[in-house]
């Protein structure tokens, strides 16, 4: 095995971005209880023990979902050359490097506190052992797996707490990437629903493309616009966070819009890489907002 195979066993890319997302949570919880001085309220060494764990824990939920998924695998274009399907690596091995690695993870992350610990693990077993095989059942598995999704900016949040704690900014932090699952999901779907249907993976609300599932998303995504202003409304971010937010979901749901028209696979796309830009830009323009009171 070769790190391009590891790589693509814990698919490094999506572990990537959730860490980003924990990182910069931090930064706001570490900011969040100290205004006055914010430098010297972040712990550095808290800090690289979050990112640590966190890819960890995401690399070992990520092992844990391909072992599961190895069969359906090797039935889809995307998917088949990845180690386990390939036979470049047995479960075995996959198994003993999730495990490792999500024990590791997840005794770093406790170190932090005692919630922020347990957050993780509960991030895990809902990924893999929920959402997975639901992915095969019902459109519902996008709404399990949102949750596991949107854990963790509030797990980065909470790991900045000395006592852990979840207040009002990590709920928020919650619900903007909670929410923002929906057209990012069903993005993906729009775009590789020939491919996950091969394996029987039913993800599309409406289980097809179609005019349903198109204004499901358009919705989902207009529920975001009011909800990525909620830092401005709660007066945890001021007019910069929320002039950026705003104009960002504005530009997402205008490509939701494009899908709704259309319906092709083409906006679909447009959507899908607009949701990478959109969750980046509104995190760290939080961040930013905290940095500059």
């Amino acid at each position: 095995m070769n790190w391009k195979d590891f790589s693509k066993l814990i698919k490094t890319r999506l572990t990537f971005l959730v860490v980003f997302s924990a990182s910069i949570s931090f930064l706001i919880g570490s900011m969040a209880n100290n205004h006055e001085n914010w430098m010297s309220g972040i712990n550095w060494i808290n800090w690289v023990k979050l990112i640590v764990g966190g890819f960890l824990v995401t690399a070992a939920a990520n092992s844990f979902n391909e072992i599961i998924e190895k069969d359906l695998d090797k039935l889809m274009k995307r998917t088949m050359d990845r180690p386990i399907p390939s036979g470049k690596m047995n479960t075995g091995q996959a198994l003993v490097l999730g495990l490792g690695m999500g024990m590791a993870g997840t005794y770093l992350l406790g170190s932090l506190n005692l919630l922020t610990g347990l957050l993780s693990v509960f991030s895990i077993l809902l990924y893999a052992f929920a959402y997975t095989p639901l992915k095969r059942k019902s459109p519902i598995a996008v709404f399990v797996g949102a949750i596991p999704g949107a854990l963790p900016p509030l797990i980065g949040y909470v790991a900045a707490q000395q006592h852990g704690r979840i207040d009002e900014i990590a709920l928020i932090l919650f619900a903007i990437q909670f929410v923002w699952q929906f057209p990012h999901f069903w993005a993906i779907a729009w775009v590789l629903d020939d491919d996950y249907k091969l394996a029987g993976f039913r993800l599309l609300p409406t289980g097809s493309r179609n005019l349903g599932s198109a204004v499901i998303t358009f919705i989902f995504t207009l529920i975001l616009l009011p909800v990525s202003l909620l830092p401005t409304i709660y007066h945890h971010g001021g007019y910069y966070v929320g002039g950026v937010s705003l104009v960002c979901s504005l530009i997402f749901l205008y490509q939701a819009f494009g899908l709704l028209r259309t319906r092709e696979i083409e906006a679909a796309r447009k959507l899908m890489f607009g949701s990478f830009m959109y969750l980046p830009v509104v995190q760290l323009m939080f961040l930013f907002d905290f940095i500059g009171k």
